[in-house]
């Protein structure tokens, strides 16, 4: 660029500039709200905030500023230049869509909120927050109009966080996620019956000042410059950067429970090195943040999770941990701490909550987000719709409002449509750091070592110095080689938590029929106890999906004989069976989709029925055809039986393995 347009576009980085400073400046008054203003600032700084948010807004919806984006020219679109002026043009176009008054009134109603959430989540009283509440909601539902969209209103608001972003899309890559590790959360409970807290370790005297100095020591270790950042006390944990060179993270602590304040640390961290890491010739431009809150949310659970809460990060910090608090850590072995820290229980509090049940919270309060900004939901009723939610997904009621409702902060600051980052973070998570060790294998045993240099080395080259130059979408294609998928995440999980509980034999059986086993590498007492384990965690839909592919993997033969059986078992057994439909087929029990449909509705009016038929004791198919006087495990007859019956045994080995893979996928 050259001449007038050189000059334009210098203009233009002034002028961004100045917007940033004030943006800044309001980042740097939250920071002091959040953490030492005394009480009673609040109504001050609310009017500070405003008056900062509305200069801001008004100086970027300027027509001076349209105009230097007019003239600032069409530099290479790969270059840096055309990524800050599509930034620019694109945060140009959200603002001028907004009033200045009602950007104004959003940052003054907002910091009012923030310090009545405070009190009513203290009182556990929710009728303290729920008039704010209602002129947030009110003022967002009113910008969304504003700012305009497509297919759903919220999409207004994800996009201001997730550019691209559309509810539909997130609705569906939820659905996988919630699938997958509801499948999980119900194999584990039934292996968590025994009563024993796993977590126990966690709960004891550990006091503050130790907590800060080894999570100082670890967040050091993995690479946060203490000459950039700080760390001080909050109710809400957050990170934030009030400049260039000035990255601050906050910290709760509990003296009677380690986890809070250990992990929370490592998580804004974690958002802390991302920032830490951006170019710094992007500062003060629309290029300086990150590419969105889903790649921020990944950077603080990667640290948090991926490495914080792994065997090999472990096996070098817990030694040191005990150094620090050893009455508290006394008798407690590195194994026991490991599996602690990995306990899968459902939870009340979402920033408490194990890796697996965290994207229930997520899910949860997506949903609620969504029924809000529709007017499907009240906020009178929010508090009753809360419940029900906690209810259904995690089988928890919370004990009241303030480990309920109360527990975040983000409504009073009216930052809908940021939830959903944290689990399309988590995602991400995962396959960033696959995609690291695939480039440099030797990471896990580095972290072994108490090393982190090569994996935020990695980070640092593929995400963090890059900022918010490209969009999230190419920057995961970037970094990873692929768009974003929810596999890599449901695979991680299966594979840690089926380990920590014992699942692997689950994991195996499935592997083993997907490569052709089920006539001799899985036995009839096996099929059978896998069919019961899995099929009563199947809906009606995904048992009708896994039947059709188990019945299509068999042959037509196979189909006819199985059908044949099910029939003369159930007359034998007294069930009305259902008789093939008149229609030009020989033999419909040779349809896969025939037979599907039969199955299934057998499986939907009388659930135990099939399973009977199929393989329950003497009278069923696997345990009632060939042979006699053969010794069968619990469930298999002994006698007078048919236990080598390869096709009944396909067809339960079959649904249990292919619904099993379906939960777990999340498909």
């Amino acid at each position: 660029m050259i001449g007038e347009q050189k000059t334009a576009y210098e203009r233009l980085k002034e002028r961004l500039a100045t917007i940033s400073d004030l943006r800044s400046t309001k980042s740097l008054l939250f920071w002091d709200q959040q953490t030492y203003m005394p009480g009673g600032g609040v109504t001050g700084r609310a009017e500070q905030m405003a008056t900062l948010s509305r200069l801001s807004h008004e100086m970027l919806a300027d027509g001076e500023t349209a105009g230097l984006l007019d003239t600032a020219g069409e530099p290479n679109p790969s270059s840096e230049e055309a990524a800050l002026l599509r930034r620019a043009r694109r945060d140009y176009d959200r603002a001028t869509r907004l009033p200045a008054e009602l950007v104004a009134e959003i940052s003054r109603v907002t910091s009012m909120a923030e310090p009545a959430w405070v009190k009513a989540r203290e009182r556990s009283d929710w009728s303290l927050f729920a008039p704010h509440l209602e002129k947030v909601l009110s003022l967002e539902r009113e910008s969304a109009e504003y700012l305009g969209y497509e297919d759903h209103p919220y999409d207004a608001f994800l996009d201001a966080y997730e550019p691209g972003a559309k509810t539909a899309r997130l609705a569906s890559m939820f659905e996988e996620l919630r699938r997958g590790v509801v499948s999980l959360i119900s194999a584990v409970a039934e292996r968590s019956r025994d009563g024993e807290d796993r977590s126990a370790p966690l709960k004891d005297v550990f006091g503050e000042t130790e907590q800060e100095k080894f999570g100082r020591a670890v967040v050091s270790a993995f690479g946060y410059d203490w000459k950039r950042g700080r760390q001080d006390r909050s109710v809400h944990p957050f990170c934030v950067s009030p400049g260039p060179g000035d990255v601050r993270i906050t910290t709760r602590f509990d003296r009677g429970w380690l986890a809070p304040a250990l992990f929370g640390t490592m998580h804004e961290a974690g958002h802390a090195l991302y920032t830490q890491g951006v170019n710094p010739d992007y500062a003060r431009t629309p290029l300086g943040g990150g590419a969105s809150m889903g790649v921020h949310e990944s950077q603080s659970r990667l640290w948090e999770n991926l490495v914080g809460r792994s065997r090999p990060f472990w096996s070098h910090y817990y030694p040191k941990l005990k150094d620090v608090f050893p009455e508290a850590l006394e008798g407690v072995d590195a194994e026991t701490f490991y599996r602690a820290i990995n306990v899968l229980e459902p939870s009340e509090i979402r920033v408490e909550a194990d890796e697996v049940t965290y994207n229930l919270h997520i899910l949860l309060r997506f949903e609620l987000e969504v029924a809000l900004i529709e007017g499907t939901l009240s906020v009178a009723d929010l508090p009753r719709a809360w419940n029900e939610k906690m209810e259904e997904y995690l089988g928890i009621e919370p004990k009241n409002d303030s480990v309920g409702v109360l527990q975040d902060i983000h409504w009073a600051d009216g930052l809908f449509g940021y939830f959903p980052t944290y689990a399309v973070g988590n995602i991400l998570s995962v396959q960033l750091f696959d995609a690291a060790v695939r480039a440099h294998p030797g990471i896990p045993e580095q972290i072994r070592e108490g090393d982190f240099s090569t994996l935020l080395g990695w980070l640092r080259e593929n995400v963090h110095r890059h900022g918010a130059r490209y969009y999230p979408d190419e920057l995961v294609e970037r970094a990873t080689g692929r768009p974003l998928a929810t596999a890599p995440y449901l695979s991680y999980l299966n594979e840690k938590f089926g380990e920590l509980y014992d699942l692997e034999e689950l994991l195996n059986f499935a592997d083993r029929y997907e490569r052709g086993a089920p006539y001799d590498d899985i036995s009839e007492e096996e099929a059978v106890s896998r069919y019961r384990e899995v099929v009563p965690e199947l809906s009606g839909e995904d048992y009708r999906r896994s039947a059709r592919e188990a019945f299509s993997r068999m042959e037509p033969e196979e189909r006819a004989e199985l059908g044949t059986q099910l029939r003369d078992q159930s007359l034998q057994q007294g069930y009305d069976f259902p008789e093939p439909s008149a229609d030009d087929r020989e033999d419909p029990f040779r349809d896969p989709d025939y037979l599907t449909e039969l199955t299934t509705q057998m499986r939907h009016e009388h659930p135990d029925l099939l399973e009977e038929l199929i393989g329950d004791g003497g009278a069923g198919l696997v345990g009632g055809m060939m042979g006699e006087g053969i010794t069968g495990g619990e469930g298999v007859a002994s006698d007078g039986g048919m236990l080598g019956n390869p096709v009944a045994k396909a067809a339960l080995a079959g649904i249990a393995a292919i619904g099993f893979k379906r939960m777990a996928d999340g498909n």
